[in-house]
């Protein structure tokens, strides 16, 4: 995936986001933490934002839509209130201009191709990059669905730790089971590891499938 924004985007981003925090100090923060490289440009708000995320593109060392996630994170994934009503359409200027470009932005601030889901990729990046506190938010988001979604919050505990044993096993360069569910992936990192087998597990696992025993 080209990794770069493209200038339709940004020509959408910019106004909006330069409204939103209406402060260059604000702004100047917020870019930064989103990892946009350099000063901050010269300019009014709309200028500065577009000036700084076409600088993203130009950085070859930059993930470009990376920083753009990070940058409108706070902004798409706000709730639409009636006290600010124009946040709805601002929202959906956004994912229309990203559509266009056959992008999509998915929660927590991730920029996809459309129609793909960022979910395997960005935890193993968050363990690759031992970024603990997004892993963290992410067992919360987990645990937050027990009583509502409970089959959810499983799917998604299950990919961290999907994520997590495919993660050690490419770090320690060990063989990538055929199987990449929790049960096969888990023996290899037990074994690895030196662990004692936990008979306990092991008689809940189902009876017939070769791969979890």
């Amino acid at each position: 995936m080209n990794n770069k924004i493209p200038n339709s985007v940004i020509g959408a981003v910019a106004p909006v986001i330069a409204a939103a925090y209406y402060s260059h100090s604000k702004l100047n923060s917020l870019l930064r933490e989103s990892g946009a490289p350099g000063d901050p440009p010269e300019g009014n708000l709309e200028a500065k934002c577009s000036i700084w995320l076409k600088r993203c593109n130009d950085d070859s060392s930059i993930d470009a839509l990376q920083v753009l996630g990070q940058l409108i994170q706070r902004f798409m994934d706000q709730e639409v209130s009636d006290l600010w009503p124009h946040v709805g359409a601002d929202q959906e200027r956004i994912r229309a201009s990203l559509a266009t470009n056959q992008l999509s932005y998915q929660t927590n601030g991730f920029i996809t191709l459309a129609g793909s889901s960022p979910a395997a990729k960005t935890l193993a990046d968050y363990f690759k990059a031992r970024d603990f506190a997004s892993i963290e938010a992410e067992f919360g988001r987990a645990i937050s669905q027990i009583d509502r979604d409970p089959h959810a919050a499983i799917t998604a505990s299950s990919a961290i730790i999907e994520a997590l044993c495919k993660t050690y096993i490419e770090i320690n360069r060990l063989e990538m089971p055929a199987k990449q569910t929790i049960g096969p992936l888990w023996k290899v990192v037990q074994q690895h590891l030196g662990l004692n087998v936990d008979h306990t597990l092991l008689a809940l696992q189902i009876p017939g499938d070769p791969h979890e025993h």
